[in-house]
């Protein structure tokens, strides 16, 4: 009785959470996060538990072999909702059918020629690795693409191998015990039921957490970056700053304001879409050549800042030189591909600075030296002037600025 009830209460767990997920994927529209899917795998579940509960015990019959087949089409069903959340685009549908086509038939070779006990065992027994699997997956997860869910998913991953252990218990019982050990109020299958309506109440609470923490992760995202270029905002730079110099290793850094020469110009000339394609590419030109670490911003219509960690002046300069060539020496392609533009930028390097709080005056003194630049001919880099210790003024001058339209 006390088994009964226990599945009864999964049942309606299940189910209902089978709704709740459905509901809400509904109303996150096209970035579902796996939420559809997840309806799907506590729907298959639920049901084979309703079909165990009408069948009352163990037997052979069309309502068993469907029973067996949705237990284990649910975790499929997870698996793949969970490969949706981490932005994967699987089907759902085809491999669903598949597998219950699959192993229907193969629920039928196995109770003809090895008989009923052979085939519980199966289930249990392919559970059991289907589960291992998917801890497997999780904890590969920690180590590579869900670094920021740490926690989260090693609690999964204890949970998924509790599944999995309880599954392999059954396998071994089945082939020692036959079909008694399947008996509802049986010990063990009363610890069974315990575990899973224990899960069917943390587990779905606990993707909701997950897909919440995702859209707030992704909502913060879009509030510290620039919606056009992707670099960091004003904001995005000090958020990062403050974290970097809060970590054991921060070290001085130095800021480089880059300015596009007669940017104007490009946009009376060629239109404000050329003029935002110029600025993507320069964007793309200013995260491709900052080193691995480095931090880059989109501040202004048409000025930019990167933060280079762990440099000194020199190597700061070298890189300053390196951006400023590559973008006078990369054409940019127009729109229609039958005009590139060149287009040059003046590069404004400030001295060091420690702490988040040091990024203001940084960019200040970086875009005097700038100004300094732009009034020296524009087209090459300049380092701030240090009147304190008495530092010459260092610049490295590129050819004459040049704003031309190859055809």
């Amino acid at each position: 009785m006390v088994a009964t009830i226990l599945v009864g209460m999964l049942c309606a767990h299940l189910l209902c959470f089978a709704a709740m997920f459905l509901l809400i994927s509904k109303r996150l529209h096209g970035k579902k996060m796996g939420l559809d899917f997840f309806a799907v795998g506590n729907l298959l579940l639920g049901l084979a538990y309703v079909l165990q509960l009408v069948e009352g015990g163990p037997a052979w019959s069309v309502m068993s072999v469907v029973n067996h087949t949705l237990t284990l089409a649910s975790p499929v069903a997870f698996w793949l909702g969970a490969m949706r959340f981490f932005g994967r685009p699987v089907p759902l549908l085809r491999p669903l059918l598949v597998f219950a086509a699959l192993y229907s038939l193969a629920q039928v070779l196995v109770q003809w020629s090895l008989g009923p006990v052979a085939r519980y065992a199966m289930l249990s027994g392919v559970s059991a690795l289907m589960f291992l699997l998917m801890a497997g997956t999780v904890v590969y997860g920690v180590r590579t693409f869900a670094k920021d869910l740490y926690g989260e998913m090693v609690f999964f991953a204890a949970l998924i191998f509790g599944i999995c252990v309880l599954n392999a218990v059954k396998f071994v019982k089945l082939l020692s015990g036959g079909l008694a050990a399947l008996q509802m109020d049986a010990d063990f299958q009363l610890v069974f039921y315990i575990y899973m309506s224990f899960l069917a109440t943390v587990l779905p609470p606990s993707i909701i957490w997950l897909v919440l923490r995702r859209l707030t992760d992704e909502l913060r995202n879009l509030a510290a970056r620039d919606p056009m270029t992707q670099l960091l905002n004003r904001r995005g730079l000090n958020d990062a700053l403050q974290l970097y110099f809060n970590s054991r290793k921060a070290v001085p850094a130095h800021a480089l304001m880059v300015d596009v020469d007669h940017f104007k110009r490009i946009n009376d000339r060629y239109g404000h879409q050329a003029g935002d394609t110029v600025l993507c590419h320069v964007a793309q030109v200013l995260r491709h050549t900052v080193r691995r670490g480095d931090l880059t911003g989109r501040i202004g219509g048409e000025e930019f800042v990167a933060i280079c960690l762990d440099s000194d002046v020199d190597g700061v300069m070298q890189l300053a030189e390196r951006l400023r060539a590559a973008i006078e020496n990369q054409a940019v392609a127009m729109a229609g591909g039958e005009q590139m533009l060149h287009c040059t930028v003046t590069v404004g390097v400030s001295h060091h600075f420690m702490g988040a709080q040091g990024l203001e005056a940084a960019m200040q003194e970086a875009d005097a030296a700038l100004y300094r630049g732009k009034a020296a001919g524009r087209n090459r880099v300049e380092l701030a002037a240090c009147a304190q210790n008495g530092l010459p003024v260092q610049r490295t001058d590129g050819p004459s600025d040049t704003t031309k339209t190859v055809m």
